[in-house]
């Protein structure tokens, strides 16, 4: 009797690190369901694409890879963001198999299985690991603990795509963080669309995790983490007073003295028409505080320049922030017009070519506060957690730098190590971004 083939569904993921959670989730359900997951077109029996939706660049990025599906494979399930516009998808490629909207598990599975049943027989289910699939590398995770977002900034179409916020449990996200870490994982990256307002929306309610009784706030969170043999770094993390209270959890070296800020803008005016918290001068009051109790402390943020309305003077402000903030990691983007955004309708755009000339503008300045931060940790030693391991180099991070987005620590030189090791080193040189360093031996 011939052996029924395995189907199997190739995975094209898109976007940020909360739709990479969204990816795996997905990819999941369907190991779960006794799919095979293939690495190329040619293996697959049907492809999803998982898609990005925020800005006209990542929908661009979207639309492409669909049309690349559909061309390559022919059988093409969307999901993501952009699904959440389904006509502008069927309109630019009307023979896609389905279209679902973000964090739409079920309707993912339901579409899978309608064009492509799952077997009747499922040899995968003793197989699937504990943590289940993860699209990172094995020491390192990232941690979802809300959809959603309360917020109503003008420039993002967030909560229409995904909703307002609805937080995990913290049972349930430390049911997931045991797991990841007993696999394995060195790292855990905490993130969401606010993480300062995790459990707003449950009213801080109770919950229990290993008998004890918790409440679902993010300073609750972040210390029942901390007690896990593993890094905690959380992203996306608004400054509001209640903020203040994780800051002595880094102090004590429960979590990373790491937080990830997206400030957006250091102008009142601007960070109004943005419809953003506009007391820059409490930000940088809050900021000296934290540094006085964790000296340590690694702050990123990531800013817009070019917004509608900013003026040379409003430019000229957001750089005397930024001189003033001293923040150690930094992104910045050109404005950029989102379809559905309240800031569409705002007066005296600014040109292209000025927002360009501001962005780099910025970014040199930012640069010369990044290489004389990084100059200061020279000569000092710290533990660091290995990434890659090459023949003549090893590439490493220390606490100040997250994956994909930071920095990175390189020891040059053949070293008997692994992804996920920790080691201390010290550090010898450094430069824009980088630490050069040699391990303590």
């Amino acid at each position: 009797m011939a052996t029924k083939s395995i189907p199997k569904v190739g995975f094209i993921s898109l976007g940020c690190p909360k739709a990479t959670v969204d990816s795996e989730r997905i990819l999941t359900r369907l190991r779960a369901d006794g799919y095979e997951i293939a690495a190329d077109y040619a293996g697959a029996d049907l492809v999803v694409v998982n898609t990005c939706g925020f800005i006209d660049a990542a929908i661009e990025e979207s639309l492409d890879a669909i049309s690349e599906a559909l061309d390559e494979h022919g059988r093409v399930v969307v999901t993501g963001c952009l699904g959440a516009r389904g006509d502008m998808i069927r309109e630019a490629h009307p023979d896609v198999l389905a279209v679902t909207g973000p964090h739409a598990e079920d309707a993912v599975l339901e579409a899978v299985h309608a064009h492509l049943p799952a077997p009747d027989y499922n040899p995968f289910v003793d197989l699937m690991p504990p943590q289940g699939i993860k699209l990172t590398p094995d020491h390192f995770a990232y941690i979802k603990i809300s959809e959603g977002c309360n917020h109503r900034c003008s420039f993002c179409i967030i909560p229409s795509l995904r909703g307002d916020l609805v937080s995990r449990p913290i049972g349930s996200v430390l049911d997931e963080a045991h797991r990841l870490v007993e696999a394995g994982v060195r790292e855990l990256l905490v993130i969401s669309q606010d993480t300062s307002a995790y459990g707003v929306d449950l009213r801080y309610q109770a919950d229990f995790w290993n008998g004890k009784r918790l409440t679902t706030d993010i300073e609750s969170l972040a210390r029942s983490l901390g007690e896990l043999q593993a890094w905690i770094r959380l992203h996306y993390v608004y400054p509001y007073p209640q903020v203040d209270r994780l800051i002595p959890l880094m102090a004590d070296e429960l979590i990373l003295p790491y937080l990830d800020m997206p400030l957006q803008h250091g102008n009142p005016s601007v960070l109004k028409a943005m419809r953003r918290p506009a007391a820059t001068e409490k930000v940088l009051d809050r900021l000296a505080e934290w540094r006085r109790i964790c000296p340590e402390l690694a702050l990123r943020s990531t800013f817009i320049v070019g917004f509608p309305g900013e003026t040379d003077a409003d430019f000229e402000q957001l750089l005397a922030f930024l001189s003033e903030a001293q923040l150690d990691r930094v992104g910045c983007f050109s404005y950029s017009a989102v379809a559905g955004a309240a800031a569409n309708a705002l007066a005296d755009p600014v040109p292209e070519a000025l927002k360009e000339e501001r962005r780099q503008r910025f970014m040199a300045l930012q640069a010369e506060i990044s290489r004389d931060k990084l100059a200061q940790r020279v000569g000092s030693r710290e533990i660091v957690l290995v990434d890659e391991v090459h023949e003549e180099q090893v590439i490493a991070r220390s606490y100040a730098d997250a994956p994909e987005i930071d920095g990175t620590v390189i020891i040059d030189g053949a070293w008997e190590l692994e992804p996920g090791n920790f080691i201390e080193v010290e550090f010898m040189a450094s430069g824009e971004h980088d630490l050069f360093a040699a391990p303590v031996t």
